[in-house]
C-alpha cells in the first residue's frame, strides 16, 4: 500500500534547552531549530527521549510542541513526540499535536508496565484511530522494556496512518525481518547504523548525532540516496567515534554536555539525569578536539 513519508534524510531528535532553574529555555529552543534548518536537517523531531519528555510536565510538553511548529513555520516537517505508557494519555497529547499543526507523530511503545504483542496493537490501534496523522512507531527495548516483534510491526503497518519505525534495537537481523516482511519506511534510530538501515531500504534517520553535526548527517544520507554509497559510508565512518560518544552515559546528558562545550549554553538535564563525572566530561572534550569541534 502507498503511504506518506513524511521526510527523507535527517531528522534531528531535538534536545530542550533548559535555564539554570530547569525552566525550558524557548529563545533557545528557537534559535537551535533555525541552526538545524540552516544546516540541512530535515525534520524536526520535538520532545521525544532525547527531548527528556518523561520529566516535562504536559503543559511543557505542550508548549514546547507548539514552539517548534510554530517557529519551524513549514520549513521541514515537525513531528511530535507523543507517546507515553498509558494510551488513553498518548491519545490526548496526540490530539493536541494534531490540532497544533504537527505534520506526523513518534510514539514510544509502552515503558515500565511494558506489555504483550496483542498489548502493542490495541495501544497503536487506539492512537491511530483517535488522530488522522501518520505515526512513526518507535522501538527502543533498551529503554522501555519492550521489543516490536517484526510480525507485530507488519500487522501495525495494515493501519493506515501508521507509516513510519524508528528501530533503535539495534537488532539489524530484525530490521531486517521487518523489511522483508512490509513496505514500512524504516529510520535509524541509532547514528551508528544510519547507513546499514539505509542499505536495507530506509529512508534515513532520527538522530542525536545531528544536535551537533546537522549537515554531516544530512549529508550521509543524501549521499546514498544520490547514489554515492563509498561517501555515504565513508561519513559514517568518520564521524562514528563522535555518535559513539554523544552515548558515554544516558541520553541526552552526553549530548547536551557536548554541546555546552561547544559553545550551545543549552543547559543541563533534569534529575534524574545528572552531570557527566569529571573524567567524562574531559573524555568527551577529547573527542570533540580530534573532531576540531572545540
Amino acid at each position: 500500500m502507498s503511504k506518506p513519508i513524511l521526510f527523507t534524510g535527517a531528522g534531528v531528535a531535538l534536545i530542550t534547552p533548559m535555564h539554570p532553574d530547569g525552566r525550558i529555555n524557548f529563545e533557545k529552543y528557537r534559535e537551535l531549530i533555525d541552526y538545524q534548518i540552516e544546516n540541512g536537517t530535515d525534520a524536526i523531531i520535538s520532545i521525544g527521549t532525547t527531548g527528556e519528555a518523561p520529566t516535562l510536565e504536559d503543559n511543557e510538553h505542550l508548549e514546547a510542541l507548539r514552539v517548534a511548529i510554530e517557529h519551524t513555520n513549514g520549513r521541514v516537517p515537525v513531528i511530535a513526540g507523543t507517546g507515553s505508557n498509558n494510551t488513553e494519555h498518548s491519545v490526548y497529547m496526540s490530539k493536541e499535536a494534531k490540532a497544533m499543526g504537527a505534520d506526523g507523530l513518534l510514539s514510544v511503545t509502552p515503558y515500565y508496565n511494558k506489555t504483550s504483542q496483542q498489548g502493542l496493537i490495541a495501544h497503536y490501534s487506539r492512537i491511530a484511530g483517535a488522530v488522522d496523522l501518520p505515526i512513526i512507531l518507535y522501538n527502543v527495548p533498551s529503554r522501555t522494556g519492550v521489543n516490536i516483534q517484526p510480525k507485530t510491526v507488519a500487522e501495525l503497518y495494515k493501519i493506515p496512518n501508521i507509516v513510519a519505525l524508528k528501530q533503535a534495537s539495534g537488532n539489524l537481523s530484525e530490521t531486517a525481518q521487518i523489511a522483508a516482511l512490509c513496505d514500512i519506511t524504516l529510520y535509524s534510530g541509532n547514528d551508528d547504523q544510519i547507513v546499514p538501515i539505509l542499505s536495507l531500504g530506509g529512508k534515513g534517520v532520527i538522530s542525536v548525532l545531528s544536535n551537533v553535526l546537522p549537515q554531516e548527517t544530512h549529508d550521509m544520507c543524501e549521499a546514498w540516496f544520490n547514489g554515492d554509497w563509498k561517501r555515504s559510508l565513508d561519513l559514517q565512518l568518520e564521524w562514528l567515534e563522535l555518535a559513539n560518544a554523544l552515548f558515554m552515559d544516558v541520553n541526552p546528558i552526553s549530548v547536551k554536555e557536548a554541546m555546552n562545550q561547544m559553545g550551545f549554553d543549552v543547559g543541563e538535564c533534569r534529575l534524574p539525569l545528572a552531570p557527566m563525572s569529571a573524567d567524562a566530561k574531559q573524555k568527551m572534550a577529547d573527542v570533540l578536539r580530534r573532531y576540531s569541534l572545540v
